[in-house]
């Protein structure tokens, strides 16, 4: 798969860096052929810097290469709307940095547009891809904690530095940025809650710094998430059960799992299995996909995608959170 990236920020950084250590190690499943900035210069320099052979100072440009299989989306979310559409117009295959878009409006929007045009579009949100998000499940279902019924989880940086952090404009707010990943962690384990709550501390832009979210289900479990922009947390996820808990290590790229019995005894340890960075993983996947004539991911199907958009939707609805970029659905 040939790939170009859409953007030249941090996050563009390390997915180059994955494709480099990929192909060191012969895993040539994905070759990094293009970047593109609205800024050539910057462009230029993470060209030079990540060994990258075209650098585009016009995000169009690089799009009408047609060697150019996929295009990796690594603008912030406020924009990811515009620039999905454009790739897709082009008729590129897409992997979109999360938060995919920013209401599910624009989401539903973006995959039928993807469907039409035949081209497959998923969601970069790493931890749906983790092979230890397999054992997780894997290890409750086994019964070793006997019938999950409650899951915590948290995830919180101080991140106020970032311009896009702080502003209305860009969609800022901890929600979009931490609080999906909280958001994805239950829901993946749990299924699809019944029934979402929740509050936020705001700043003087009207943005979400700090969010508490209440999650319920049918059956009578439920969820208690934090997501912060302010504060270090210790990003752990818990599922307890009747007959004991699994303390998950760092929600946002689990390296691992414990299991407590009802004495709170460690019973077992499971570790993750090493990995480049982590991001090498939906890389696969999308690529495994395109070859195969799929038009979306099974880790993150489309559904999922426009589910944990529908969420934060209704989150934002009574936090009284609004972007100017989106098309409201309320």
């Amino acid at each position: 798969m040939n790939l170009g990236i859409l953007g030249a920020g941090r996050i563009a950084a390390v997915m180059a860096e994955t494709i480099k250590k990929m192909n060191a190690a012969k895993d040539n499943t994905v070759v990094l052929c293009a970047i593109a900035s609205r800024d050539i210069s910057r462009a230029r320099a993470f060209a030079t810097e990540n060994n990258i052979p075209l650098a585009y100072g016009s995000y169009s440009e690089m799009l009408q290469n047609p060697d150019i299989d996929c295009v990796y989306i690594a603008t912030p979310h406020s924009h990811h709307y515009q620039h999905l559409q454009l790739c897709i117009d082009y008729g590129k295959h897409v992997l979109c940095e999360k938060a995919f878009t920013v209401n599910a409006l624009q989401a539903q929007d973006i995959l039928r547009s993807a469907c039409e045009k035949e081209v497959l579009v998923t969601e970069a949100i790493w931890t749906r891809y983790q092979p230890i998000r397999g054992f997780i499940q894997d290890e409750l279902a086994s019964g070793s904690i006997g019938d999950a019924k409650m899951i915590t989880a948290n995830l919180c940086y101080p991140v106020l530095h970032k311009e896009r952090i702080v502003k209305k404009e860009l969609a800022g707010g901890a929600l979009l940025d931490v609080g999906i990943y909280p958001l994805n962690f239950a829901e993946m384990l749990f299924g699809h809650a019944s029934k979402i709550y929740g509050s936020c501390i705001k700043n003087e832009n009207g943005v979400d710094m700090t969010d508490s979210i209440t999650m319920e289900w049918e059956d009578g479990k439920v969820a208690v998430l934090n997501a912060s922009v302010q504060v270090v947390s210790d990003r752990n996820g818990v599922v307890y059960g009747t007959d004991g808990y699994l303390v998950v290590e760092n929600i946002n790229n689990p390296q691992g799992f414990c299991v407590y019995d009802r004495n709170y005894r460690l019973i077992k340890k499971i570790s993750a299995p090493v990995q480049i960075t982590g991001y090498e993983y939906e890389l696969r996947e999308t690529a495994d996909c395109i070859a195969a004539g799929k038009l979306e991911c099974p880790s993150m199907p489309h559904e999922e995608t426009i589910r944990i958009m529908t969420l934060m939707d209704h989150l934002r609805a009574q936090m009284g959170i609004f972007y100017p970029c989106e098309k409201l659905m309320f």
